[in-house]
């Protein structure tokens, strides 16, 4: 029942938040932190007990039986890094918007522990209709946050992200009921179990258009392009608290989706397709890259530099081998905790000079030495410094991919340079030049600082010493690996301009006739 109560305590501290609001206006922000600690200290435990299974914990209760569905609650290595991920920054996001949000705190925060109730479900669920079930319950209160509490254009925002995203979700919603009534056909048990549709035999062309309705749905999540655009909006419009969670802990539910279900389910399909999502993980690296190079909004700059990074998961994910999978698991906490961050370090700044305009900033530096130093530390995180957590991650799905593909290793080495540009970009004209005179501007309070110097002391610690992620998630990586056919272990991947893509393109051609 341990995995049940990490769902459960989010949401009863949720539901408590908003009846305390008429109490005390505080007390929603403390009722909240409490019970996403007390959930990080029952995912702790739930680490430390495990032992050399891959799976660390399981629970699994009917719910409709007549339809082949339960309350199926896994937990392996994976699983885990994700879900105290989540948890850690909850809790981060909770402090950040604690001078932000104003008006009706109470809901503020029922939705905001909703969502992370919702993405705890996602990481944990292996029955398909239940993960179906938390991937949609996330949706709705994360679109609240960013229509009630957003900036400007918060309506617009929170419809486009509503639009995509459920959009996406009804299609892998079609996918999953493909694939469980062909199993029904096929074995005569009506299941939506992850376990027993492992390994389901399918003709290539019906695995490929069920393959795909997972790809779209987790790429849009991810997201990459050419399903990236409801991103910047959304980033942009939302609140601190809500840019922390969108870009720590929701885009990293789409490269989950890809290493949990994509790869498993149906592995020679994905092999067969790897050429083509590794071309879109490339392109997303550099045009992400490229379209942050050009903002003026520093918001939106980080949304999207938030794409090219995701770019090197999804490269990593379909590069498919134990380095680049491992360097994905890192890069995602790694992505998480510096472009949180940096969107916290925006928000910040927003709330004292009321504008995100990089054309305005000039000289922060001389009026902020802790908001500058801080700063700097995160953006030359989101570059790939070595000693930083981004590096290692980044290296790793290089490293892995160019066991594949040296052309795509080459062209995604590109974003390494590219992100050093923005980078410093962003760098140079908010904290260097000659500091505005008629600007006086608070430097970061001690909640502020010790926020930001506890995620600076978990990215060099990823960046100096990844062995305990990488520890952690092995037990989820090879629940991966093991999906893979032997057969597809060099051949449709070593050389994607040539079979792969080929093989991709034959699939595509039987449907079509």
């Amino acid at each position: 029942m341990m995995l049940a109560w990490l769902i459960l305590l989010p949401v009863a501290g949720g539901f408590a938040a908003w009846g305390a609001q008429r109490w005390h206006a505080d007390a929603p922000r403390y009722i909240a932190i409490v019970a996403l600690a007390a959930d990080l200290f029952l995912a702790i435990a739930l680490a430390l007990q495990g032992g050399g299974d891959p799976w660390l914990a399981s629970l699994s209760l009917p719910w409709i039986p007549q339809l082949g569905i339960a309350l199926r609650l896994d937990l392996d290595g994976l699983s885990l890094v994700l879900v105290v991920l989540t948890l850690g920054l909850g809790v981060v996001s909770v402090i950040t918007s604690w001078r932000e949000i104003t008006e009706r705190v109470g809901l503020f925060h029922l939705s905001l522990l909703l969502t992370l109730a919702g993405v705890l479900g996602v990481f944990l669920a292996l029955d398909l209709f239940l993960f179906f079930f938390f991937w949609e319950l996330m949706l709705v209160p994360m679109a609240l946050v960013i229509g009630l509490w957003g900036h400007e254009r918060r309506i617009y925002a929170a419809i486009k992200f509503f639009l995509f995203t459920q959009g996406s979700g009804l299609l892998m919603l079609v996918s999953i009921l493909t694939l469980v009534l062909l199993h029904w056909r096929a074995s005569g048990i009506l299941t939506f179990d992850y376990f027993q549709l492992l390994g389901q035999a399918l003709d290539p062309t019906v695995a490929f258009w069920i393959m795909a309705g997972f790809f779209v749905a987790f790429t849009v999540k991810l997201p990459a392009v050419p399903f990236h655009s409801w991103l910047p909006d959304a980033h942009t419009e939302a609140p601190t608290a809500g840019s922390v969670i969108l870009a720590g802990v929701l885009l990293k539910t789409g490269g989950y989706g890809l290493l949990r279900f994509v790869l498993p389910l149906f592995p020679d399909a994905a092999a067969a397709f790897a050429p083509v999502a590794m071309t879109l993980g490339v392109i997303s690296i550099l045009y992400g890259a490229l379209l942050a190079f050009a903002q003026d909004d520093m918001k939106r700059l980080v949304a999207y530099s938030s794409v090219s990074h995701m770019g090197f998961v999804l490269l990593g994910v379909f590069a498919w081998n134990t380095i680049a999978l491992q360097g994905v698991v890192v890069q995602m906490v790694a992505h998480a905790v510096s472009t949180g961050a940096l969107f916290m370090i925006v928000g910040f700044l927003q709330e004292r000079i009321h504008t995100r305009d990089l054309r305005v900033m000039s000289g922060l530096a001389a009026h902020m030495p802790r908001f500058a130093a801080l700063t700097m530390v995160f953006a030359i995180a989101s570059l790939g410094l070595p000693g930083l957590g981004n590096f290692v991650g980044e290296f790793m799905i290089l490293l892995g991919t160019f066991a594949q593909s040296r052309v795509m290793t080459a062209a995604a080495a590109l974003g390494l340079v590219t992100a050093a540009i923005y980078a410093l970009i962003l760098i140079q004209r908010a904290l260097h030049g000659a500091p505005r005179s008629d600007r006086h501007v608070r430097d970061l309070n001690a909640r502020e600082t010790a926020v930001l110097a506890l995620l600076v002391i978990v990215i060099a610690g990823l960046g100096v010493y990844p062995q305990p992620v990488l520890d952690a998630a092995a037990g989820g990586v090879a629940n991966v690996q093991q999906a893979r056919a032997p057969r597809l272990a060099l051949g449709a991947i070593a050389h994607p301009e040539a079979s792969g893509l080929s093989t991709a393109a034959r699939i595509v051609n039987e449907s079509a006739r």
